[in-house]
């Protein structure tokens, strides 16, 4: 689950107001470098909260891989960091580390339990996401496909429908409530397409960011921001991962 509609609906707005001329002339302001940067920290406190939520998983011979009871404390945790980063914005450079230390011990304990169960599936995943941030980068940069108003506001409204169905399949599983919307989780046809269209969705997330960081680059937004686009691009990475791991597991069962 993810909860990057939050972060695409910032972007739009930082974007926008980006667009009617520079932000700040006196100061430090963003750079493409510091972006770079800023993720690169970001990944690598990722992976390695992800090493110990893969040892916080109980594997029991011949009963199966459990997850730890923590899980859903952190799920909450997370999209609470998220929406917080929504509203303040400049808290971004505190926000976005805390954000990738809960969100790793959640990519590690899920990677560990579909590891158990689909042997390699882990690397496959982590290799396609991969390849589809490059694909992305390359079709942003080459313009083959390119970022307008009415494609920033329909990847928005994919991403909020889809994390509306995920927001309350939790709410109703943390209350006790058994809903489950068809062939969302099915491993038939219908449940590999639908985890097809929330890849791609996912996936067209990352020209938004691309789209964000250019636009606030050439606008001479505030230094500070590099932090929300690096937090930006660790959402949609993480959301995209677990979607391939999803799909995968459908497609191998």
């Amino acid at each position: 689950m993810s909860s990057n509609a939050f972060l695409t609906e910032r972007h739009l707005e930082i974007g926008n107001a980006a667009d009617r001329g520079p932000i700040v002339s006196d100061r430090d302001t963003m750079r493409i470098g510091g972006v770079a940067s800023a993720t690169a920290v970001l990944l690598v406190l990722l992976v390695g909260s992800a090493v110990a939520g893969w040892n916080a998983v109980d594997v029991i011979p011949g009963a199966g891989a459990r997850l730890p009871g923590w899980i859903f404390i952190a799920l909450l945790g997370g999209l609470g960091l998220l929406i917080l980063s929504y509203f303040k914005p400049a808290w971004a450079k505190v926000i976005a580390p805390a954000y990738a230390l809960v969100q790793g011990l959640i990519v590690g304990a899920l990677s560990h339990v579909y590891e158990f169960s689909y042997d390699g599936i882990v690397l496959q995943a982590a290799m396609l996401t991969v390849a589809i941030f490059a694909s992305m980068l390359f079709l942003y940069g080459t313009r083959i496909i390119r970022v307008t108003d009415r494609l920033r506001r329909g990847v928005v409204a994919a991403t909020m429908g889809i994390m509306l169905v995920y927001g309350v399949q939790l709410l109703m599983y943390l209350i006790g409530v058994d809903l489950e919307v068809p062939f969302l989780h099915s491993s038939g046809p219908i449940g590999i397409l639908i985890s097809l269209v929330i890849v791609g969705v996912a996936a067209f997330n990352y020209l938004l960011d691309f789209d964000f960081v250019e636009r606030a680059t050439k606008a001479g937004a505030p230094k500070d921001l590099e932090w929300t686009a690096a937090l930006g691009l660790l959402v949609t990475t993480v959301w995209l991962y677990l979607e391939l791991l999803r799909l995968l597991a459908k497609i191998r069962d």
